[in-house]
């Protein structure tokens, strides 16, 4: 370690599909794949790296079947890949798929979740959260109803959590609750949250929120009710700047 990615290559977001030795990185115009060995030494898959528009943020399917990227490629947009036996990406049909109600040239969307059901993505150049319901069996996206929805100004980074959706933005943190049936977004009372920060994560129970910022990590705990955060005891904790957060282990309650 460090492994190349090879020339020509910018490597961002990380994805892996639960339960499985694959690794995918967003890099510019494409999407490189990866397996694991016992160890956790990497080796390109075969047919990597993938083709995709630029992107920085991934996510994977948690049923494993799917990846998607978001592309800032103008106008904006979102790629579909279905993710094979061996690890390679199949483009899905119709893919990239669309911003809904795009007004300006280019939307930027970054920051993007998958929940099994929707996948969500920060539009920070129109301040906005598009969403897009998975089509079953295919992974193709269609718009959610009233989509695009408000998301505070310049969001760049999405959490899911336990039914609830965060979007990080210049003021703060914006929570929403997920509407199981629809996918639609309502906020969460109380937000947007005054937290700063530039980066975020939560844990695989959906009890906690991270927040990266200059000098510390913020630790909140979610109600399972409301989506409301409220401070850990101790935090903030000292740490250094961060534009990725990520959990990968923390133990059971």
């Amino acid at each position: 370690s460090p492994f190349s990615t090879g020339s020509f290559s910018l490597p961002e977001g990380l994805a892996s599909p639960a339960g499985s030795s694959l690794l995918y990185a967003a890099d510019v115009a494409r999407v490189d794949g990866f397996s694991a060995n016992a160890t956790g030494t990497p080796s390109v898959i075969s047919g990597s790296p993938f083709p995709s528009g630029t992107n920085l943020f991934l996510t994977t399917d948690p049923s494993g079947k799917f990846l998607y990227t978001s592309i800032d490629d103008p106008p904006g947009g979102i790629f579909a890949f279905t993710i094979g036996s061996t690890g390679t990406l199949t483009a899905v049909s119709g893919s990239p798929f669309a911003i809904p109600g795009q007004t300006v040239l280019n939307s930027r969307p970054f920051g993007i979740v998958d929940t099994g059901s929707y996948v969500y993505a920060a539009l920070s150049d129109t301040n906005q959260i598009a969403a897009f319901s998975i089509v079953s069996g295919t992974g193709a996206l269609t718009p959610v109803p009233n989509s695009p929805f408000s998301a505070g100004v310049t969001p760049t980074a999405l959490v899911f959590a336990n039914g609830f959706l965060y979007a990080l933005n210049d003021g703060g943190i914006t929570g929403y609750s997920v509407t199981s049936s629809s996918g639609v977004l309502t906020t969460v009372a109380g937000s947007p949250f005054v937290i700063i920060g530039d980066a975020m994560a939560a844990d695989s129970f959906g009890e906690y929120l991270y927040v990266a910022g200059l000098s510390s990590i913020q630790a909140f705990s979610i109600n399972s009710a409301n989506g409301t955060l409220a401070p850990v005891a101790g935090s903030p904790f000292p740490a250094s700047a961060a534009t990725v957060l990520t959990v990968v282990q923390i133990p059971p309650p």
